[in-house]
């Protein structure tokens, strides 16, 4: 690491695997750069429309590493078979979701592997097809036993309860702090398919559905790998946000489930290539016809930090195996961008929780410090 003229440490190599970039211009100056987007309010809903350039550019975070938890040669218990999701807790306990091995592997900050919660098997406790997981503020750990069950653990392990999730065949689902459950389920209906999310309370029983996201009826004879997803995720206070169109448009819902804000950006599209074509379907069944847009959504992702902000994974490549995230504050504006490696997952105290590969294609975890570069003077 080196300081610039302002002593604020740059650096422009690529480490563990995220692009580490500080980059102060002329521009920046002791006055708070301008924000250059507008905010109407239309029918009570507030719009907010940004420029394709972010506040702070390219300088407003830099991320340290701090720990890697599943290199190779590492203790058994350090090694991932298919990891797959990240949660962490207030002590900053790391919850790692195995789906090879079928559990969740508990570490703790200094990354010393502390117990292993679940076991395969249909019994209770036990865990069939874990997808997600999820920490409540009574402290419970919650995991998702994919289209069967939410399956509750203490801290420590200790077996609780499980809800059965059979009745509404949920293809995602999300918790908040407070325990009630978002689930992203199909519209049973042929004569209007989508996808719509339904708001439950901690005991499954159900409140409203929040949205609804109508799609083309499904030609069997088309393959289209590259149609946009429904992208989604929660904040501290129990909002939801949405981004399901190929443009780039975010939609937040607040906890009751009312559409509160839009988040509009301007954008350059990313062009899908002969390369991203084959990535995604190395043969083409015989008797189906393949259908490529020219270009893919702007969203590829979401992920939200305990301060409010929001971070939009794109499909935009400034190297190879990175991809460039777009940072929202709290009130939607367009701030910053970081360059990441792999799948960002938790944005706490500061710090950022990853899912990457290693130097010889291990799964391990990554945590990052993240010094967010402030302008404060007005």
């Amino acid at each position: 690491m080196k300081k610039n003229s302002l002593g604020l440490r740059t650096s422009s190599r690529i480490a563990g695997g995220l692009i580490l970039s500080i980059a102060l211009g002329p521009a920046l100056s002791a006055q708070k750069p301008p924000w250059k987007g507008t905010i109407s309010n239309e029918s009570g809903v507030v719009v907010v429309k940004n420029p394709k350039k972010p506040v702070y550019g390219e300088g407003a975070f830099d991320l340290e590493e701090e720990l890697s938890i599943g290199k190779s040669g590492g203790q058994p218990n350090n090694l991932f078979s298919r990891l797959w999701y990240l949660a962490v807790d207030d002590e900053e306990n790391i919850y790692a979701m195995d789906q090879g091995d079928t559990q969740v592997k508990v570490f703790d900050k200094k990354g010393i592997f502390l117990r292993a919660i679940g076991k395969k098997g249909a019994g209770p406790g036990e865990l069939l097809n874990p997808n997600t997981i999820f920490i409540t503020s009574r402290s419970e750990l919650v995991v998702e036993d994919f289209i069967r069950n939410l399956t509750y653990y203490t801290p420590d392990g200790k077996y609780l309860r499980a809800l059965s999730t059979v009745g509404i065949f949920p293809v995602g689902i999300l918790l908040d702090s407070s325990g009630r459950i978002f689930a992203l389920r199909n519209i049973q209906n042929p004569e209007k398919p989508g996808k719509k999310v339904d708001l439950y309370d901690q005991n499954l029983n159900f409140l409203k559905t929040i949205v609804t996201v109508p799609e083309r009826r499904p030609d069997p004879t088309l393959i289209e790998p590259f149609r946009p997803g429904i992208q989604w995720a929660l904040l501290n206070d129990g909002s939801l946000v949405v981004s399901s169109r190929e443009e780039y448009e975010l939609d937040v819902f607040n906890g009751e489930g009312k559409l509160v804000r839009k988040i509009i950006k301007d954008c350059d599209f990313v062009r899908i290539t002969d390369a991203d074509v084959k990535q995604r379907v190395p043969k083409l069944p015989e008797g189906r016809k393949l259908v490529v847009p020219k270009y893919f959504p702007a969203v590829r992702s979401l992920t939200t930090d305990d301060e409010e902000r929001i971070f939009v994974g794109t499909y935009e490549k400034p190297a190879e195996g990175t991809f460039i995230n777009d940072v929202f504050d709290s009130a939607g504006k367009y701030i910053a961008t970081v360059a990441l490696k792999g799948k960002p997952q938790v944005w706490k105290k500061h710090k950022l929780y990853a899912i990457e590969e290693d130097e010889e294609g291990f799964p391990v975890v990554k945590r990052y410090r993240v010094i967010m570069i402030r302008f404060d003077q007005e």
